[in-house]
């Protein structure tokens, strides 16, 4: 476009030592705009570009983190709600076994025997149910946590890697401007 500008100039008449410094200042004009065509393509091509696709695999870095952290997350949380199931299971089912041995005191027959027997054993599957909920539990936030440190190391080691790119290609910049 800025040649199109310097040839449309009408100084092409001019003679003289006016004429020689109008075709200078038409040449000079037409090496800097030159040389600032380069210097944006290269600034395009060697900072703009490598930080645009650093950039886009920081984001997708970022999400599979995000992810990461949110199933763990799921998971704690399914464990402790079946930690809470099983507890109030063998809450209902010790309820149920006092209930049955109350009973017991007041009328002993062979029935009531074999329902407290069940009972107990419904009481105690209970009680073994929940202590295998809470081992699961304890593992999976175990796990979470260490997940969650070894996840704070990779977001701090890819937030080192982004400032390092970033100084990187300032730098770039800079030397692209000397």
């Amino acid at each position: 476009m800025q040649r199109t500008w310097l040839s449309s100039l009408r100084t092409a008449h001019e003679e003289g030592s006016l004429g020689e410094a109008w075709a200078q200042v038409k040449k000079s004009l037409v090496d800097e705009a030159e040389v600032h065509l380069k210097f944006s393509a290269k600034l395009h091509s060697e900072v703009e570009k490598p930080l645009m696709n650093f950039h886009e695999n920081f984001k997708k870095d970022m999400k599979k983190c995000d992810h990461h952290i949110g199933d763990l997350c799921k998971k704690l949380a399914s464990h402790y709600a079946w930690v809470e199931k099983a507890q109030k299971a063998l809450t209902e089912q010790q309820r149920d076994l006092e209930m049955k041995n109350q009973q017991l005191e007041i009328k002993l027959n062979n029935k009531m025997e074999e329902d407290i027997k069940k009972a107990q054993r419904k009481s105690t599957q209970a009680g073994d149910d929940l202590m295998c909920c809470v081992d699961l539990y304890n593992q999976a936030q175990s796990k979470w946590f260490e997940e969650m440190v070894t996840n704070t190391l990779e977001l701090e080691q890819l937030e080192a890697d982004r400032v390092e790119m970033i100084r990187q290609h300032l730098c770039q910049y800079t030397q692209l401007r000397h």
